[in-house]
């Protein structure tokens, strides 16, 4: 295929995707691009690849309209694991704001951002179902509670891994661990006290 032939077809699905997007933000997502050795674009809604740059955003819901669509999950997810919905929800909007396409640079995926390892183990097989991801993460988060039979070491846990806590007697001293913790706590006390 010559260059210019290879322009055109890009340039008519860049297109696309423009009036796809412009007509229904809603149903689409961030759309991501990298060029790879042979010059050939390539594109995707999930960020699985750290050669993938951001290239359309797609406009965000509110918080609290995505609390609203997934409030059934989170209910459903509270009531079999003995987690607290205000709990669940504060993790989810710390660890990913929402967002179910989320990927972190250290390979932690989804709404409750699981680590490959973690999910494997909370029998989760697509990390991007929020339902599979609310469960999994809220099946691991009911154990380090159990584990802990403290909300703020099983929050360190969940953030920087059991071992570490287990090491520090406590939230161990990493900063981001320390923050994570911390906005939890502000989000959980916030959903605790008002309705979304």
């Amino acid at each position: 295929m010559c260059s210019g032939n290879r322009r055109q077809i890009v340039g008519f699905c860049f297109l696309i995707v423009l009036f796809l997007v412009s007509v229904s933000p809603r149903a689409f997502s961030d759309i991501y691009r990298y060029k790879d050795d042979n010059g050939v674009w390539h594109f995707t809604n999930v960020k699985n690849d750290k050669r993938y740059r951001l290239y359309i955003r797609t406009p965000r819901e509110k918080p609290s309209a995505y609390i609203k669509k997934y409030e059934g999950i989170i209910k459903q997810a509270s009531s079999r694991f003995g987690v607290a919905s205000s709990l669940i929800k504060a993790v989810i909007k710390t660890e990913s704001d929402f967002d179910h396409r989320a990927v972190s640079h250290k390979g932690a995926k989804g709404l409750m951002q699981l680590m490959p390892e973690t999910a494997g183990a909370m029998d989760v097989k697509d990390p991007y179902d929020p339902e599979e991801n609310i469960f999994g993460g809220t099946r691991y988060l009911s154990q380090l509670l159990v584990r802990f039979k403290d909300i703020k070491k099983a929050l360190a846990a969940y953030n920087a891994g059991p071992d570490l806590v287990e090491k520090y007697h406590g939230v161990p001293p990493i900063p981001e661990t320390r923050m994570f913790v911390q906005k939890v706590m502000n989000y959980y006390r916030r959903y605790n006290t008002k309705r979304p």
